[in-house]
C-alpha cells in the first residue's frame, strides 16, 4: 500500500469523510479523536461506522481512535471494527507495550467479527506527549506496527508551550528532536515515517517546499488536514524519471560488477549504501 499522503477527515462530518474517501489520498483517517468534541463522540462512532459500511476501497480509509489511556478507545473499536477499516491510528503512543494492548483488542474484535487474525494494521503517533518522545526508538517488533509519525500542536501541550514555532515560522528544538526521534525510531522499527502536518493549508508552495525536504531526510509519506494538500505531498513523494532513471543504473552497475564493494562511474562513486536506496526506490515503485 502506497503511504504518501495521509488526510484527515472529522469522524462528526459524513459530507468530510465521503469526500476524503472518494479523494487522492493514499490513506484517508476517519478522525475520532481531536476532530471531534467529547460531547458527539458517541454519534461520530455511528458516523465513521456507517461511513466505512459504505465504501469499497476499505484497505485505505483507517480510523484514528482516542488514546489508550483514557475511557474511550474501547467503545471506538468497538463501534467501528465491524465494518472493517483499514486500520487504527494509535494517538499519544507511550511505548510499544501500548500498540501491544492495542493489538490484543484487535485481535479479540477480529476474531469476534470473522475478520482475518492480525489484518488490521496499526501506525502510531509517538511524539505527542513529554514522555513519549522518550519511547520513539523502542518500536522495534511492536505488534501491526505500519508506519510511526510525529505530532507538534499536542506535544506543545504537553509541555506548555505557547508556540512550537519561532518568528520565522521554523520549529523550535524540541519539535526538531521530536521529528527525528520519530524518524530514527520508524528505521530502527523497519517502517515508514510520516512527516506531521502543515497547519497552513493555503500555503502550497510552503507544503511541497517542507514535504520535499522531508523526502530527503527519509520520511516516507505526510500527514495532511486538507483535500488541496494530497496533490503536493503526493508530488513530492513520487520519484522523478531522472532519479529513477539514476537508481535503475546504479543497480545496473552492481549487477554488472558482482562482489565489488565500491564503483567509480561518470565522474562519481557509488558504494553499497547507494545499492542499498536504490534498490528500495525501485522497490517502492511496485507498491
Amino acid at each position: 500500500m502506497k503511504m504518501r499522503s495521509w488526510l484527515f477527515a472529522p469522524g462528526d462530518s459524513e459530507k468530510k469523510m465521503s469526500k476524503a474517501a472518494a479523494g487522492d489520498a493514499d490513506i484517508a483517517i476517519f478522525d475520532l479523536e481531536d476532530a471531534v468534541a467529547p460531547e458527539v463522540k458517541s454519534d461520530a462512532r455511528k458516523m465513521v461506522a456507517d461511513s466505512l459500511s459504505g465504501a469499497g476501497d476499505r484497505e485505505r480509509l483507517w480510523v484514528r481512535i482516542n488514546p489508550l489511556d483514557t475511557e474511550m478507545p474501547l467503545a471506538d473499536l468497538a463501534a467501528v471494527m465491524p465494518a472493517r477499516p483499514g486500520g487504527i491510528m494509535l494517538p499519544k503512543a507511550e511505548g510499544p507495550e501500548q500498540v501491544a494492548r492495542l493489538d490484543n483488542y484487535l485481535s479479540a474484535l477480529e476474531v469476534a467479527n470473522g475478520i482475518e487474525a492480525g489484518s488490521t494494521p496499526v501506525m502510531a503517533l509517538v511524539t505527542e506527549t513529554a514522555a513519549s518522545m522518550f519511547e520513539a526508538g523502542n518500536y522495534a517488533g511492536a505488534p501491526r506496527l505500519a508506519a510511526m509519525s510525529w505530532g507538534a500542536e499536542d506535544l506543545s501541550d504537553s509541555i506548555g508551550a505557547q508556540a512550537n514555532v519561532d518568528e520565522a515560522g521554523e520549529y523550535d528544538p524540541a519539535y526538531i528532536l521530536a521529528r527525528t526521534l520519530c524518524l530514527l525510531g520508524a528505521a530502527r522499527a523497519g517502517v515508514p515515517a510520516i512527516e506531521t502536518i502543515a497547519t497552513d493549508f493555503r500555503d502550497l508552495d510552503g507544503l511541497a517546499k517542507r514535504a520535499a525536504t522531508v523526502r530527503r531526510q527519509g520520511f516516507g509519506g505526510m500527514l495532511a488536514i486538507h483535500p488541496a494538500q494530497i496533490g503536493p505531498i503526493n508530488e513530492a513523494f513520487t520519484p522523478g524519471e531522472a532519479e529513477i532513471e539514476e537508481a535503475r543504473k546504479v543497480v545496473a552497475l552492481f549487477e554488472d560488477n558482482p562482489g565489488v564493494g565500491t564503483i567509480g562511474h561518470g565522474g562519481k562513486m557509488y558504494d553499497r549504501p547507494h545499492l542499498s536506496r536504490a534498490r528500495q526506490l525501485l522497490a517502492a515503485l511496485d507498491d
